[in-house]
């Protein structure tokens, strides 16, 4: 990642390796946490602020990672920074095969049309739906199964997390979790996707089908987002209650 072929640059030496290896999981922390805030990839790391903002700005420097800016719950105050990792950033993950297949899809929607495409996306996803099953095993409420689904989709390299969105009380009092998100901080098909929407609708419904509710997507790599969001409704599992509860 750091070039050490200038003659007034000193080949990296234990000191060196170690600070790449912190930026590393800084980055990494970003990737599956973010917009995060420097504070707290400094809480899930062990780090201070300032050692984790030392780290932040070269990644910024280098265009792995980026600031976004978010006002609070009201508005007022001054916004605060929250970093994301950017598109470039995603490119350094891995996606050399990406052109080859670009290529061949592009072909394939000259000859065959939109469907045809369709078709592939279709049967990337079928390949893997078995075994996203098998991982999600016998989970019995729509919980368990979104968790067991996003730590299935963090070890397919999507560098996946769930949010819980909410809180509301049913006619008996008991809190219950309304909604969670189902967060991918990395596409290992985005420049695919980009091009082709029908992989994204595809993954869409397959994860419809994986937990047995209608989810919506919020936001995706491939038209901009900072992530890919997906909206799960957790309260249309009845028996899906608060965590925390007794």
């Amino acid at each position: 990642m750091y070039s050490t072929s200038q003659l007034d640059v000193p080949a990296a030496g234990p000191v060196d390796g170690q600070r790449e290896s912190t930026r590393d999981r800084v980055l990494q922390v970003v990737l599956t946490q973010g917009p995060v805030s420097a504070a707290r990839v400094g809480e899930l790391l062990g780090l201070t602020a300032a050692a984790v903002r030392r780290h932040l700005d070269v990644l910024s420097e280098e265009g792995a990672v980026e600031v976004k800016l978010v006002s609070g719950n009201r508005g007022a105050g001054r916004p605060s920074r929250r970093y994301v990792v950017s598109r470039a950033g995603q490119s350094r993950l891995g996606n050399d095969y990406l052109e080859v297949a670009a290529q061949a899809l592009h072909r394939l929607n000259q000859v065959g049309g939109a469907d045809a495409v369709r078709s592939v996306a279709r049967d990337r996803f079928a390949a893997v739906e078995d075994r996203y099953r098998e991982a999600i095993g016998t989970a019995s409420n729509l919980k368990d199964r979104t968790a067991a689904l996003a730590r299935v989709l963090d070890e397919e390299g999507f560098a996946a997390s769930v949010r819980t969105v909410g809180l509301a009380a049913n006619a008996g009092g008991r809190t219950t979790l309304k909604a969670a998100q189902i967060c991918q901080g990395h596409c290992p098909l985005q420049d695919l996707a980009a091009d082709f929407p029908q992989f994204c609708e595809e993954e869409t419904e397959l994860f419809a089908r994986l937990l047995g509710v209608d989810v919506r997507r919020l936001s995706t790599l491939p038209t901009g987002g900072h992530v890919c969001t997906t909206h799960v409704p957790l309260g249309r599992d009845t028996g899906q209650t608060d965590p925390t509860e007794p």
